[in-house]
């Protein structure tokens, strides 16, 4: 099984798990790019034969502070990779950051702190432990999500 997890904000990233993270990547502002990693994620997957790839998107959405052009950039990378992703026929998966959080907050029995700074800085902490790749706050939230996605599909197989 091949996961694409995918943070879609301009400061998110993608995670490509494949026995392991395999890839990640800062969200690239191309959409040409974007389509690449997807294509190499899914030829990937169809060269090794393997029981297929699925694709695990944080379900976002903008606020209503957010001022209208930022929020109208946001959903329209949202969208993008949703076309992109259907575009390769990929089983898509969206996930609310509260539901991937809240797996991990279980797992290993914490609590995030409500301060997004302190938050970011403990998730980037916990990434850590499924990779030895470099961990950025970019690439962090697209690892958990690879991970949350390896669990979600071992749970699906049971």
């Amino acid at each position: 099984m091949v996961i694409i997890a995918i943070d879609p904000g301009a400061s998110g990233g993608i995670a490509i798990w494949n026995k392991g993270i395999q890839d990640i990547y800062k969200c690239p502002k191309d959409v040409l790019k974007m389509a690449s990693i997807v294509n190499s994620s899914k030829t990937t997957s169809w060269v090794l034969e393997n029981d297929g790839i699925v694709a695990y998107i944080e379900q976002v959405h903008a606020f209503p502070t957010d001022a209208r052009s930022s929020a109208f950039k946001f959903g329209a990378n949202y969208g993008k990779w949703l076309g992109i992703l259907g575009a390769y026929n990929i089983e898509t998966i969206l996930v609310s950051p509260q539901k991937w959080m809240k797996h991990f907050q279980e797992k290993f029995k914490f609590k995030l702190p409500k301060n997004k700074t302190e938050r970011k800085r403990k998730l980037k902490e916990l990434a850590t432990k499924y990779t030895d790749k470099r961990v950025t706050l970019y690439n962090s939230d697209a690892i958990l999500i690879a991970m949350y996605g390896v669990h979600e599909q071992q749970k699906e197989k049971e």
